[in-house]
């Protein structure tokens, strides 16, 4: 789109009710509506609605065990690598972020 430059600028007044005006014309053309993006495969049990009971779901997690090359935080007890030891006292072992 071209601009053309030597015209005069408008103040920023004038910008906001113009804007203002326009808004209020496309708003009062349509009614607005909430559309929720669904594929003919989706089933309602597929939508979860803000709010839903979730007490009768299960959670599949695959736990996968610590790692030779990783340490549990005595104090975050987070999962690291063993390049963010900053210290390890009676056998506990704290983390750079932890310790910083």
């Amino acid at each position: 789109m071209a601009t053309d430059y030597d015209a005069p600028r408008k103040t920023d007044d004038e910008a906001s009710a113009e804007s203002l005006e326009a808004l209020q014309a496309s708003r009062s053309g349509s009614a607005q509506t909430a559309v929720i993006d669904v594929e003919e495969t989706d089933t309602a049990e597929g939508i979860d609605l803000p709010g839903a009971d979730l007490s009768g779901e299960e959670l599949t997690v695959i736990v996968v065990p610590e790692q030779s090359d990783e340490f549990t935080c005595s104090s975050c007890f987070l999962v690291r690598h063993r390049s963010q030891i900053a210290r390890e006292k009676n056998g506990l072992k704290y983390c750079i972020e932890c310790e910083g």
